[in-house]
C-alpha cells in the first residue's frame, strides 16, 4: 500500500512540475518537489528503505525535508559536492535529494585481499576527504561496506562491516567527531555490476557514503527559510 500511495504521489507531483522542473538545478529540483511531495514521500521512502534497504541511496531519500528549507540545504550540499569532486576525481559523486551519494571503488578505497584493513592508496584518498568533511561539520554520514558474491554470504557480511569500520576509524584518527558516523554492512546483498565478471565483482567491492544534514543544519536551515 505504502508504495503504491509513494508512486501515485510521485507521478502526479511530476506531471505538475515536469516544466517548471525541467531545466532546474539539482537545488531547485529538489526544493520545488520536496514542496509538494517531499513529506510525503520521505515518510514513505523512510519507513521502506531507510538504513536498511538500498544502501546510501535510501537513507538520503528517506530524511527528505522538502520545500525551501530543503533547498538551502541542497545549496550547501552542491557545494560541498563539487569540493569532493575536486579533491578525490577517482570517486562516484552523486546529488540525492537533499544529500550526497559517495562511492569509492577500488580505485579510491581498497583493502588488503579477504581483509579489512586499509591500504596506503586508501589512507592517501582518504586524507583528501578529511579537509572537505571538516569544513563542513554540520553533516551526518553513514558508511556502506559492500563485498562481491565471492564466499560465504554470513563471511561477506561481516567483512563489509569490519571494512566500514576501518574507514570510520581511520577518519576519527584524522580528527573527525567519530559520532558523525554510522556503519552498516551491506555484504553482498547490492550488487551494482554481475559477480560473473572479475571487472564485475571489482565493482560491487565498494564503501558508500550517505552524506545528510544534521539537526543543527536543518534548525539553520529553518532559520534562514523564516
Amino acid at each position: 500500500m505504502y508504495k503504491k500511495i509513494a508512486i501515485i504521489v510521485l507521478s502526479t507531483t511530476m506531471l505538475i512540475q515536469c516544466k517548471s522542473v525541467k531545466n532546474a538545478n539539482n537545488t531547485q529540483k529538489g526544493a520545488a518537489i520536496g514542496a509538494v511531495g517531499g513529506a510525503v514521500i520521505g515518510g514513505v521512502l523512510g519507513n521502506n528503505i531507510g538504513k536498511g534497504g538500498r544502501g546510501a541511496e535510501g537513507a538520503i531519500l528517506g530524511g527528505i525535508i522538502g520545500g525551501v528549507t530543503g533547498g538551502i540545504i541542497g545549496r550547501q550540499m552542491d557545494k560541498q559536492a563539487r569540493e569532493i569532486e575536486q579533491q578525490l576525481p577517482s570517486a562516484t559523486v552523486e546529488r540525492v535529494g537533499e544529500g550526497i551519494k559517495l562511492t569509492l571503488n577500488e580505485n579510491s578505497v581498497n583493502f588488503d585481499l579477504n581483509k579489512s584493513s586499509l591500504t596506503s592508496t586508501a589512507k592517501a584518498n582518504l586524507d583528501k576527504l578529511v579537509g572537505v568533511f571538516k569544513d563542513y561539520p554540520d553533516t551526518n554520514i553513514i558508511i556502506y561496506g559492500h563485498t562481491d558474491s565471492s564466499g560465504d554470504a554470513n563471511y561477506n557480511m561481516n567483512l563489509s562491516v569490519d571494512r566500514a569500520k576501518s574507514v570510520r576509524s581511520y577518519l576519527s584518527s584524522k580528527g573527525l567527531v567519530n559520532s558523525r558516523f554510522e556503519i552498516v554492512g551491506m555484504g553482498e546483498t547490492e550488487p551494482i555490476d554481475s559477480n560473473e565478471s572479475a571487472s564485475g565483482r571489482a565493482n560491487n567491492r565498494r564503501v558508500e557514503f550517505a552524506i545528510m544534514a544534521n539537526n543543527k543544519m536543518i534548525e539553520d536551515a529553518e532559520n534562514q527559510a523564516k
